[in-house]
């Protein structure tokens, strides 16, 4: 009896159950009664995908840590919005974040694009975090795939980019001074909120607007991943935890 049929039926089997299994891990978790979606569960990296090495869960949070020497720019990136990058489109997320360095860079990637699959990087628009907040509050144009246009919008301003991809600021309520006086210190916990609704982006921290920013440009992006940074050139180590987002209805 010839049994290589049946082994191939087997194996296909086999093949189609780890595949749906992988999907399984990729899909977007439930959300709860109030339409809020953990994205990390406080116990191992599920749900994520990173480079080994440089990602770890320390105490209930996520961690990234990396040596100047060794140093990688790289994400950690969610899995499920890499798998339906379209359902990332508007959204509320909220997170927290903690210093252990005293030195380093990060930010939260939103509707980005995997611009470099091998060094999982994830280009476009980041809500910026530095260890000395020279650049925490802003949003930038990370590997310039919404169009090379560097930082795009400043701490304590307003910015439009219109339909001819010109820019024009206005000040916020609360001046880049008043505003990195709210930002807890190296050590302590920082919450962070970026709201994502048609073309405007809006980037909270500890409860105070830091920048907003409407990408009428047609460089812009409607949706797309999100990932953690960790950013090359330093020995530096940052936590996450409380991970969520509420996904948002199209804007009429």
């Amino acid at each position: 009896m010839n049994q290589f049929p049946l082994f191939l039926s087997l194996l296909s089997v086999f093949a189609v159950g780890v595949q749906a299994e992988e999907q399984k891990k990729n899909e977007i978790p439930k959300a709860a009664a109030d339409g809020w979606i953990s994205l990390f569960n406080g116990k191992d990296l599920a749900g994520w995908q990173g480079i080994e090495g440089y990602w770890s869960v320390v105490e209930g949070a996520i961690q990234c840590s990396e040596t100047k020497e060794k140093s990688r720019q790289t994400n950690l990136i969610l899995l499920s919005s890499k798998e339906y990058p379209e359902k990332f489109a508007n959204f509320e997320l909220r997170y927290r974040w903690k210093w252990i360095t005293a030195e380093g860079n990060s930010g939260v990637q939103v509707r980005g694009r995997i611009d470099n699959l091998e060094a999982l990087h994830v280009g476009g628009y980041q809500a910026d975090i530095d260890a000395g907040n020279q650049y925490t509050g802003i949003f930038y144009d990370e590997g310039g795939v919404v169009g090379g246009r560097g930082i795009m919008s400043n701490v304590g301003e307003k910015t439009l980019w219109d339909a001819d991809n010109k820019r024009t600021n206005t000040p916020l309520e609360k001046n880049a001074a008043e505003i990195k006086k709210i930002i807890k210190p190296i050590g302590e916990w920082n919450e962070g909120v970026v709201v994502a609704d048609g073309n405007r982006i809006v980037y909270s921290i500890n409860g105070h607007v830091t920048t907003d920013m409407t990408d009428a440009s047609p460089k812009g992006k409607k949706d797309g991943v999100i990932g953690l940074q960790l950013h090359a050139g330093a020995t530096m180590t940052l936590q996450f935890k409380d991970i969520k987002i509420k996904l948002l209805p199209a804007p009429k």
